[in-house]
Formats: structure tokens, sequence, C-alpha cells
């Protein structure tokens, strides 16, 4: 199901930090902390598995697509907490991309929240192969907004933000179309997962600046 997708979130992924992780040595980039790496590595390795697990399903190598899914099954525990850690890491330092760091912080951490109970909620269904295939999907998109969200000021000198959500949704919404015209239905996993992307991004902007959280985010980072 839709094999270009690991692709484009791979060249994405990539793309968007190629300068500052994956090609940092050529671009005389910092050293990172031990902690960024191991969030550069997990979730390049997520991308990595979604891809495998795309190609197993294709070529109806189902037995080893399921054997793999217990890797799936640890970066699932492990992704949530290193990238929270990560992103709350970042927002201490202020190493941020766009919004001041505390007003940012809601970005990342309701963007690994999502992919993880979308995840969750495939792997719990994964028996009903339909749903698990579509819920998947779902979650590596929102993979999408990091990245998106560095290429923009980078190479097109667009606000982050707006053009990464505003990108991933388009994405989304893409698949979806593509889905229903296909099976002449819109898939009930499709409209979960869109609505609940879409009610992530606007949480993550109107929550961002209020003062309970930049109570709540002094807490996290402390800096209170």
């Amino acid at each position: 199901m839709y094999p270009w997708v690991p692709l484009a979130v791979g060249l994405a992924v990539f793309a968007g930090f190629a300068q500052t992780y994956y090609l940092k040595i050529a671009f005389a980039q910092p050293a990172l902390p031990l902690l960024v790496h191991l969030h550069g590595l997990l979730m390049s390795a997520w991308v990595v598995l979604f891809a495998s697990q795309t190609w197993l399903v294709a070529n109806h190598r189902v037995d080893l697509h399921r054997r793999m899914g217990i890797a799936g099954v640890v970066m699932v525990v492990l992704i949530p907490i290193v990238g929270s850690m990560t992103a709350i890491e970042a927002a201490r330092l202020g190493h941020t991309p766009g919004p001041p760091a505390l007003v940012f912080l809601t970005v990342p951490l309701f963007d690994v929240a999502v992919f993880t109970a979308l995840v969750v909620a495939a792997l719990l269904l994964r028996r009903r192969t339909d749903w698990h295939r579509r819920l998947m999907l779902t979650a590596t998109l929102n993979l999408l907004p990091p990245a998106l969200g560095r290429l923009a000021p980078l190479y097109l000198h667009l606000p982050g933000l707006p053009f990464a959500f505003g990108l991933t949704d388009l994405v989304l919404i893409g698949a979806a179309t593509y889905d229903t015209l296909r099976h002449r239905r819109l898939h009930p996993a499709f409209a979960w997962g869109i609505g609940l992307t879409l009610a992530w991004q606007v949480a993550a902007v109107m929550l961002g600046s209020t003062a309970g959280w930049l109570r709540v985010a002094h807490w996290l980072t402390g800096t209170g």
C-alpha cells in the first residue's frame, strides 16, 4: 500500500536534517549530545522499518513482516520517551526552529504523543489489516513536520511551522482521497487519523503561548 510513502518520508527527513545531523560534518556543525544521536537513530530506524514492512507486505512476506513487527513494538516504547526528552532538552537550550523555545515545545511533544497513539492503535488492530495499514501510514506521515519545518526556511524562505503543517495535511488528505476513490468510501482509519492530526496541530498552536502552558514548560525544562 502506497510504496512511494516510505521513499517520500525518507527523503524529506534526510533533506530536513541533512545540514544539522546526517551531513553535519560537511557543514561544520558542532558535535551533538548522545541524546540527540539516540533520537536520530530511533527515528531513522523507524523510517527504515516502515519501508521494509511495506515492501514485505507488497511481496507477500507477511510471516517475516510479523516477526519484524517486534522491532516496531520496541521502538514505539522508546520513541516517545527519547523524543520527549530530546524536545525538552532542546527547549531548555533554546534550540528550536522558529517560535520561542517554550512556546514551540508543544509541537514536538504533541507530535510524538499522537504518533505513539496511532502506532499503538495500529498494533492493537493488527489483525484488521485494513485499519492497521492506514493507521501506520498516518502515524508515519506525522513524522514529517519536524523535517518540513526545517526545509521551508532553509530552501524556500517560508515560515517553517505553517508550511510543515500544511504540507503534511495535504499529503495525508491526498492519500485518503486516493484511497477513497479506489475503494469508493472513506475508511474510518483515515478519518480518525486525519482528525487527530489536525486536532493536535491546532491544539499545539493555541496552547503554546498560554500562561498555563508556559508554567508547565518552565517546569519541564527546569527554567522556572
